[in-house]
């Protein structure tokens, strides 16, 4: 399956005239990472608030179920910009958390993606001093953080 990951990059990434050197990594339980690097194309494949990268994500993803007829998780990533993103989120988490302690006020956080307010979620669900919810409706769902 990886070598088949590996040709579907290969093709899309060549359509878009974009040099990368491609991994890919089975994490088990049919997902599989590929990373992608390059020296002169990493904003481009990141993309802005890192749309491309999703969109290479989705469309990668959509490839390999054409060819194999299975759905499978993959996760794209250019250097190491998904762990900065995790990193920055849990960071912005922690800080309106105890923003919502220190004022006892619920805390919004707009403008994240379903995938990162889930993660946020995930992230405070250890705290036993906020609570989290989703509110309002797409494309305008944001995250509260609501001390107990």
């Amino acid at each position: 399956m990886n070598d088949q990951i590996k040709i579907l990059t290969e093709k899309l990434l060549t359509l878009a005239g974009i040099t990368a050197e491609i991994e890919v990594v089975d994490l088990g339980e049919s997902t599989y990472e590929v990373n992608l690097s390059t020296e002169d194309e990493t904003g481009l494949l990141i993309g802005f608030r890192g749309e491309n990268i999703n969109a290479i994500q989705t469309v990668l993803g959509i490839m390999l179920k054409g060819q194999t007829g299975e759905w499978y998780r993959l996760i794209v990533n250019v250097g190491d910009y998904r762990e900065k993103q995790e990193e920055k989120l849990k960071e912005l988490a922690n800080q309106s958390a105890d923003r919502a302690i220190e004022t006892k006020e619920p805390q919004p956080i707009y403008n994240l993606t379903a995938g990162q307010r889930r993660a946020v979620h995930m992230h405070l669900a250890d705290r036993n001093d906020v609570t989290t919810e989703s509110s309002g409706l797409e494309p305008e769902r944001y995250l509260v953080i609501k001390p107990k």
